[in-house]
């Protein structure tokens, strides 16, 4: 499908960095999307063949999903099938649930359809299903606030009616609402172009539908934003939601949010739309923007992985002060035990700005007013913080 309108491109020292502050631990979680596993997840999607809705190769996709969950560890209870008609076709939805702590019956929806027309669209769309897949292998154990519905539709490229059956029929039911929905986070065609190598996505709100939730729709939009700038390298470009599987829960109130590549590669619908021409590069850098916006939307739990235990609540309680700052950055440890520590400024592009060892004070008055993060190291384990600097 294509998108239509692009709003602007925009650094997020001047915008949705408000929206949220950086957290090491869904850092860590993004940092265990690996390149092998989008890379496998690509090329197993374009071997399915032409998965056109209610053919023998799209329910081969389907039977090929439906393993994979039950390889991260999903059980079948967390499986729904969510059947419908295309004319004389029959396909189905895949439906996984995973169960929050404290907002059991409020739902983070993640989706993307898995049926293709023409070619294998392995950027349309097994580019995101591919991070679909890498999103629940990864937080399937990690707590989170509200639970998440990680959706695989069928049925869109012939007009959205997977996605429209299941808005229509499970989260309403006789007109009437069953499904208390937090928000729709919608991947479609992130596959890049190999031979056109991007650092950018669009990040998509609705502007144009019910006007009664486009604001939430452009608020979440830009903590979408933000996410993508603090957990990956990826730039971000505003656009307008169109013609996607996002539609039909919009249609009904719903908010919505989506990923879809920039500049757009225009392999979709074609046969050319094959794992040789998508850039798996871009689909991982993808990939873990999602992971961290995923993260930032159900509230996960703020523990980090990896640590010791016991040394991590030492370097949580490290004091960073003044914030904002202006001349001087004070760094107060929680323990005299802690003699050897390093630090390191650095902006969100990720770029170092000032490093040290062993000091308590940082003249930060050489640095232009913005956000940076600042990392502590001790030992094996390190802490994060977000830093603004204000004159």
């Amino acid at each position: 499908m294509k998108k239509l309108t692009t709003l602007l491109l925009f650094s997020l020292t001047t915008f949705g960095v408000q929206a949220q502050s950086f957290i090491q631990a869904y850092q860590n979680r993004a940092n265990l999307v690996t390149q092998t596993n989008i890379t496998t997840n690509l090329q197993e999607f374009g071997n399915l063949g032409v998965k056109t809705t209610g053919s023998p190769a799209n329910e081969n996709a389907l039977t090929w999903l439906k393993n994979k969950y039950l390889s991260y560890g999903y059980t079948a209870s967390q499986m729904e099938e969510d059947p419908f008609t295309v004319g004389s076709a029959n396909s189905k939805n895949l439906i996984i649930t995973k169960t929050g702590t404290l907002y059991p019956n409020t739902y983070v929806i993640i989706c993307g359809h898995y049926d293709t027309i023409v070619g294998p669209g392995v950027s349309d769309n097994g580019s995101g299903t591919s991070i679909i897949l890498e999103a629940a292998r990864i937080l399937k154990d990690i707590p989170t606030e509200y639970s998440i519905k990680f959706i695989h539709f069928s049925g869109e490229e012939q007009g959205l009616y997977g996605s429209d059956h299941y808005a229509n029929n499970v989260v309403f039911k006789n007109g009437v609402r069953d499904l208390d929905i937090r928000l729709v986070f919608n991947i479609d065609q992130v596959g890049g172009k190999l031979s056109n190598p991007s650092n950018s996505i669009k990040c998509e709100s609705d502007q144009s539908g019910q006007s009664g939730n486009n604001a939430q729709s452009l608020s979440f939009t830009q903590q979408l934003a933000a996410c993508t700038s603090l957990y990956s390298p990826l730039q971000t470009v505003m656009s307008n939601a169109y013609s996607s599987d996002y539609m039909p829960f919009e249609e009904n109130g719903d908010i919505i949010t989506g990923f879809y590549e920039t500049p757009q590669s225009h392999n979709e619908h074609t046969i050319n739309d094959t794992f040789a021409n998508v850039d798996p590069a871009y689909v991982f850098k993808v990939g873990k923007a999602a992971v961290g916006a995923l993260q930032h939307f159900a509230a996960a739990s703020t523990t980090s992985l990896g640590v010791k235990e016991g040394s991590l609540s030492k370097l949580e309680s490290i004091k960073i002060y003044p914030n904002p700052a202006k001349d001087v950055l004070n760094i107060e440890l929680p323990d005299a035990k802690i003699r050897n520590f390093s630090f390191e400024l650095t902006d969100l592009a990720g770029q170092p700005v000032i490093k040290g060892e062993n000091k308590t004070k940082i003249n930060v008055a050489g640095l232009v007013n913005g956000v940076y993060l600042c990392t502590i190291k001790a030992g094996d384990n390190s802490i994060t913080r977000k830093v603004i600097i204000e004159k």
